[in-house]
């Protein structure tokens, strides 16, 4: 899948240097819920074990560099408390810092959202954000997708972590 700045592709091996470069970013990983990435070894391991294993999850790379910068994808609800319906995908996304306020993100949800809509029967997908990251919320709802007015805790993130929950009709 590709637009004219990026493509989503699956991850590989020789990925892990770049998602390391990013995924490190103390500022990153915890917006999406997830502690920065300590070693290259470590980010070999998540696109062997959690990235091979989701088979919707994709490495964004900008066709100008060919370098992954982040990461698309979408699957069964994680255990964050998110409303999620019986079936009903949770779809997640994140880029490195340099890339931030580029609609690099928007970019990447549209392309996989028609995926989505040519490739599955998929009728609808639920999303969050924290509340202190609202510029992911902006991406989601560029997309399409609808504030369903619920907050929820995340239980993993070990604190009150509020989240807003974002639905899409398919």
């Amino acid at each position: 899948m590709q637009t004219e700045r990026i493509i989503l592709r699956p991850w590989l091996d020789s990925d892990a240097g770049a998602l390391f470069k990013y995924a490190s970013d103390p500022e990153v990983g915890p917006r999406a819920g997830w502690p920065p990435h300590k070693s290259v070894e470590e980010s070999l391991e998540i696109i062997r074990t959690v990235f091979k294993d989701a088979t919707n999850t994709w490495a964004i790379v900008l066709k100008e560099t060919g370098e992954a910068i982040g990461a698309m994808g979408y699957g069964p609800s994680c255990q964050c408390n998110l409303p999620a319906r019986e079936g009903e995908p949770l779809i997640g996304y994140w880029v490195g810092r340099p890339y931030w306020n580029q609609g690099i993100c928007t970019e990447a949800l549209r392309l996989m959202l028609d995926h989505i809509r040519r490739t599955t029967d998929i009728k609808s997908l639920i999303s969050g954000h924290f509340i202190d990251n609202p510029a992911s919320g902006r991406v989601m709802e560029k997309c399409g997708f609808v504030p369903t007015g619920e907050t929820v805790v995340d239980p993993e993130q070990g604190k009150d972590t509020p989240i807003r929950v974002l639905r899409l009709e398919l």
